[in-house]
């Protein structure tokens, strides 16, 4: 069957019959079919289809022999785009045929108002068409076709951008202003100044090609510590790919945090130690010695904007086995000297903390300094929870976060390590819907109405990653959370906590978005969250299913259904809350670790 446009044929009727007086202002001679491929006789030439979503099928198809069968998994949408070339301030039509359930069709980069179109149900070929207008310095636009999360594949055929058409794309200057940001471990950030004229990116580590992104920043990850690399940028459209820019030059760090001096494989435990539950009290100086890291349960603002932090031992009313002050801090101070380590916690389930202005970020720290001070601690424990954190409307990039809540605490906590040093221990124990849930929302969302807390821990791990002693993920009082497999995974047993700290140890896209790319983080910087008894959160997981969790996770034995992205023998421990809570279960958590074999 002939794929040329009706309309077209209109036109050479009407051209032949000396009838141009007849042609509409939209119908010009200077109009012509712009979308490269629409039919996709030629695969997907000219087509990018994310996280390979997209595939050419011979049946159904709308004309011709092929047709785009695309299909959405998890945080992919099945997005299949093309940017074309086109002229400033002049209308143009976008139309295509399609079949399933949500499928859109639209432009963005229009430079006026970006438009979209789109059926609900269409069983059988349906024809989606919109228009636009391009803004008065518009020379390029991204045409796409996508589904919707959680739908079957959906099939286009016969896609057509039709109007005037731009200058030919030529091959883009070399791109400049390429500089490297503050290197992790195993990540360095780079930037560089937008090329006119460039579709994407091209990304090289020495002479190899590492990435390829649409915007002017990324993050190259899995790299070395203390090793230098070498980096160069090339721009690309259409027409080609420019020369490489001028090279930038970056060393990894050697690893931060103070992590080094925690035993490779550590034991992190809550102690109760300003409240009562029905766990009981128990003293500093009846914490047994398995307890590598011993977090004080809490610290907890006056106010939920004050900032003003404030730790109390637990009243002799409410508790009355606590120990004197004097008592202790001689405790504390003897499991330091015992190589243990005794960190204050910030928050916790009841202690909600927004540090949304920058006088509530200073009294955090001046606050939070005078705890740690008075009680000589090692370090500070993250523990928000409930609204303490959350993104604003617009604040879509982890990498650059704009809300204040955020923004304040990162700038608070740089500020202490600043003030304590190298040694000052670094810890977080956010819940899997403000880290791994990011996988699938981030924030409201590209079109709101999404929890704003959704992934909202991201931006806080990236930015203090260097100085990030320990992440321990509560993976208990969760609901399902998709893994890297985009299947959905429960808590209670090995298979949840493998695929959320494979999550951790892998890295991932934010929100799908693979110009987004949350970075591995290091497996000495990473423990496994778990509740210590029935009595002490949803998700009790037995010794025998926390050992298959670490024996998959270190040794890649025992892993069930789920396939990690790699063996982390260097992972550096579990947490639990609580101590508290595992000496009321007969220490079972903490004996169960003293007895497990890591060799």
């Amino acid at each position: 069957m002939d794929r040329a446009r009706p309309l077209t044929l209109l036109l050479a009727g009407v051209l032949a019959a000396g009838g141009l007086a007849a042609l509409t202002p939209t119908a010009q001679a200077a109009d012509s079919e712009l979308a490269r491929n629409g039919g996709f006789e030629a695969g997907l030439d000219g087509w990018n289809c994310s996280a390979g979503s997209g595939a050419v099928v011979a049946t159904p198809t709308h004309s011709g022999t092929k047709a785009l069968q695309a299909t959405p998994a998890g945080s992919d949408n099945a997005r299949c785009s093309q940017t074309v070339t086109v002229k400033p301030g002049s209308t143009y039509t976008l139309s295509g045929w399609v079949r399933g359930s949500y499928v859109y069709l639209g432009a963005t980069g229009t430079g006026t108002t970006d438009v979209s179109t789109w059926t609900n149900s269409a069983p059988d070929w349906q024809k989606l068409s919109t228009t636009f207008t391009t803004g008065a310095a518009t020379t390029s636009v991204t045409i796409y076709t996508h589904g919707w999360y959680g739908t079957p594949a959906y099939q286009a055929d016969d896609l057509s951008l039709y109007g005037p058409g731009g200058d030919p794309a030529t091959i883009p200057t070399a791109p400049t202003g390429l500089a490297a940001g503050s290197p992790t471990s195993t990540t360095v950030p780079l930037t560089w100044a937008a090329v006119s004229g460039a579709t994407s990116y091209h990304v090289y580590q020495g002479a190899t090609k590492v990435q390829t992104v649409t915007g002017t920043s990324t993050t190259v990850t899995g790299l070395t510590a203390s090793t230098p690399y070498t980096f160069q940028v090339t721009a690309a459209n259409s027409a080609g790919e420019s020369p490489k820019s001028a090279l930038v030059n970056a060393t990894t760090t050697s690893g931060g945090g103070g992590g080094t001096e925690l035993p490779a494989h550590a034991l992190v435990g809550y102690l109760h130690a300003s409240f009562a539950n029905g766990s009981g009290y128990t003293r500093m100086a009846d914490v047994p010695a398995s307890w590598d890291v011993i977090n004080l349960a809490f610290g907890e603002p006056t106010s939920v904007t004050s900032g003003d932090i404030r730790f109390k031992l637990c009243p002799v009313a409410e508790c009355p086995t606590v120990e004197s002050e004097a008592d202790f801090k001689a405790a504390i101070k003897a499991k330091q000297l015992a190589g243990k380590k005794v960190l204050i916690s910030i928050g916790g389930q009841n202690g909600q903390v927004q540090l949304s202005t920058a006088a509530a970020r200073d009294t955090f720290v001046s606050s939070v300094s005078k705890i740690i001070d008075d009680y000589g601690l090692n370090g500070l424990d993250i523990d928000f929870e409930g609204h303490s954190l959350s993104l604003q409307t617009g604040d879509t990039d982890f990498r650059n976060p704009t809300s204040p809540v955020v923004v304040n605490l990162i700038q608070a906590v740089k500020t202490l390590k600043a003030k304590y040093g190298p040694k000052f221990i670094l810890t977080m124990a956010p819940e899997t819907f403000f880290v791994q849930l990011g996988y699938q929302f981030y924030g409201s969302g590209p079109w709101g109405g999404q929890d704003p807390r959704a992934g909202a821990y991201l931006p806080v791990i990236h930015a203090l990653r260097d100085d990030l002693t320990l992440l321990h993920v509560q993976d208990y009082n969760s609901g399902p959370i998709m893994g890297l497999d985009n299947q959905y995974h429960s808590m209670g047993g090995a298979d949840f906590h493998i695929a959320m700290t494979d999550m951790l140890l892998t890295g991932f896209p934010v929100a799908g978005n693979a110009d987004r790319f949350f970075p591995a983080l290091r497996a000495d910087q990473v423990a496994i969250g778990l509740p210590a008894s029935t009595q002490a959160g949803n998700g009790h997981t037995t010794p025998a299913e926390v050992n298959k969790a670490l024996d998959c996770l270190t040794k890649k034995t025992n892993c069930g259904t789920y396939q990690t992205h790699g063996t982390w023998p260097a992972l550096r421990g579990l947490m639990t809350w609580s101590i508290n809570w595992d000496r009321f279960n007969q220490w079972q958590f903490s004996n169960n670790f003293d007895a497990y074999n890591w060799s």
